[in-house]
């Protein structure tokens, strides 16, 4: 089989001729804005309200990049009560220049403070603007997207059954009673049925 001198040339300037007349895909960053899977990890966003200071996310940090500052607080005591003493957050920051985005911290929170979000436009000039305080990070919450639907054919949370159940009232328990049992027949009534009635003795007037 002899070779086509210049077959390579021309289908590789065909395939350049393809990708010319082709329309381009490219989107025209920042003008506009890429579509992101929902699970998309870009930014770690803080509800301030559903944090205890509880420090399992700084303790769990393999980056230690989390910084909380808190003060303990004295709540007064109600009623034939106790004073209680509740801690009171103060500073809740994330170095991202540290952060590797590997989710523990989100994972770890037994209260549902942190959040992932998509946003992921948060470059700054220095690397020591990289460090977000809790206001703003309290603003990234409004971009946390809704979580993903349930199955119609999957059982319910384990929570949600705990809480119907103690929101149901207690069943009425009622009083187990006992079967009716029988009369039981006197003794004399027993022994008169079972003695067989004796015609006296002839003669006999008594």
């Amino acid at each position: 089989m002899t070779k086509v001198p210049g077959k390579g040339l021309v289908e590789g300037l065909g395939v350049t001729l393809k990708a010319l007349t082709r329309r381009s895909v490219t989107q025209q960053y920042p003008d506009v804005e890429p579509e992101l899977p929902p699970r998309s990890r870009g930014v770690i966003a803080l509800l301030e309200e559903n944090c205890t200071v509880c420090m399992l996310c700084a303790r769990e940090c393999p980056d230690w990049c989390i910084y909380i500052d808190s003060h303990k607080e004295t709540l007064p005591a109600p009623e034939g009560g106790r004073a209680r003493v509740r801690n009171v957050l103060d500073r809740f920051a994330i170095d991202f220049s540290l952060c590797m985005y590997c989710g523990i911290c989100i994972e770890v929170c037994p209260f549902d403070a942190l959040f992932w979000t998509p946003e992921f436009a948060y470059a700054e000039g220095d690397i020591g603007d990289l460090t977000h305080e809790r206001d703003r990070l309290r603003e990234w919450m409004w971009t946390v997207p809704e979580p993903p639907a349930l199955d119609p054919g999957a059982e319910p949370a384990k929570e949600v059954t705990a809480a119907q159940k103690a929101q149901q009232p207690p069943p009425v328990q009622q009083a187990r009673q006992a079967p009716a049992r029988p009369a039981r027949p006197s003794r004399s009534a027993g022994v008169a049925a079972d003695r067989p009635e004796v015609d006296p003795p002839a003669g006999d007037s008594s």
